[in-house]
Order: C-alpha cells, then structure tokens, then sequence
C-alpha cells in the first residue's frame, strides 16, 4: 500500500512539473508570436507613413522608426521578447506620428495654396477693374476732345459765312453809280425846207477801281 501510494506522488508530480513546462514553453511561444506581430504592425505603419509622402515631409522621424523597429528584431532574435515587443510598439507609434504630421503639412500646404490663388485672382479682377476704367476715361476724353473739334468747325464755317456776306456787303457799297452826261447839239445850217434835227450825245462816265470808262449814246430828233 505505502509502495503504491509513493508511485502516486510521484505520477502526481510528474505530471504537475509536466503541465509546468508545457504551460511555459506555450507562454513562451505565444511571446514570440505577440512580438512577431507587433514587428509586423510596425513594418505595415512604416509603409504606410513613406506612402503618405512621410519620408519627405518628416524624415526624421521615418528614420528613427526604422532604427527602433530594427532594434525590435534583434532583440526577438536575442530571445528578449518583452523588448521586442515594446520596441516594435515604440516604432509604430512613431510612424503613427509622421502620417499625422505629414497630413497636417499637407493641409496646410493646401490651404496656402488655396489663399495664394484666391489673392491672385483678387489681384487680376482689381487689374482688369482699373483697365476697364481706364479706358473708359480714354474714351470719354476722346469723346468731348471730337464734340469741341466739331463745334469750332461749327463756328469757323459760321465765320467764314459771316466774313462772305460781308465781303460781299462791302463790294456792293463800293461801287460808284453811273455819271450821265447828255450834251444837245443843233444844226443850224440846214435849209429852211429841210426839217431841222437835234442830236443829242449822252455819255455815261462809269469808274472801276482807279481807271474811268466812257460810254457814249447818241440820239437824233427830227424837227419838223
């Protein structure tokens, strides 16, 4: 019986110190998947921040990211898998970090850019506002200078009317009126039978300018 009851025990032991080893070879194992996977989720946040434009907008910190994650598989190789772990995490996070930082760049970029174009095209519309009345100015300027040309052709074509009928005034009040001159001559000689004639000799004096024009008329009356 105490024979028996001693091989019990020590089955009872056997098997405790069995299931220890067998739960810690399984902590164990189960350790090294967590750090494989958090190494992996690492990797994948690092990709994911270089597609995201993180490798030029936060170099920096990519680089350091790689380095904590390459320290996260050296120590999964040296059997330090807490270490492994924390620093698989650590890298992560940082590439977390840079694909925030590079999305706040970006919007800010835009934004800016946003602004730029938004004053460049105040800048043209205040341009072409200043142009357009510019040439209104122009024109209205070329409006009234072609209204003042036609109203001196007005009063020069008016002058010259006036100055015509003036002229015209002048020469018709300058010219002398006719002198008449009538001069009666009789013939006494004639027979006494013979009717008796007068003639008479009318001569016109007209002046023009500085030299005299002689007209003469002659007219012969019969007397019975």
């Amino acid at each position: 019986m105490l024979h028996s009851a001693s091989t019990q025990r020590t089955v009872a032991l056997l098997t405790s110190a069995v299931a220890l080893v067998l739960g810690t070879a399984a902590h164990a194992e189960g350790k090294k998947d967590r750090a494989r996977e958090a190494i992996a989720a690492a990797e994948a946040k690092i990709q994911a921040a270089q597609t995201a434009g993180a490798g030029a907008a936060t170099p920096d910190r990519i680089a350091h990211a790689r380095e904590v994650l390459a320290d996260a598989r050296e120590d999964l190789r040296a059997g330090h898998k807490e270490a492994a772990i924390g620093d698989a995490n650590h890298a992560a996070a940082l590439a977390e970090g840079s694909i925030g930082e590079t999305q706040r760049q970006v919007a800010a970029s835009a934004a800016g850019a946003v602004e730029q174009a938004q004053a460049q095209a105040a800048d043209a519309q205040q341009q072409a506002a200043e142009q357009v009345a510019d040439a209104n100015a122009r024109a209205a300027d070329a409006d009234q200078a072609a209204a003042a040309s036609a109203q001196q052709a007005q009063a020069a074509q008016t002058s010259a009317a006036v100055a015509a009928e003036a002229a015209t005034a002048a020469s018709a009040s300058a010219q002398p009126a006719p002198v008449q001159t009538t001069v009666t001559t009789e013939d006494r000689t004639a027979s006494a039978g013979a009717a008796r004639g007068r003639v008479t000799h009318k001569i016109t004096h007209h002046r023009s300018g500085s030299s005299r024009v002689h007209s003469t008329t002659t007219t012969v009356t019969q007397t019975p």
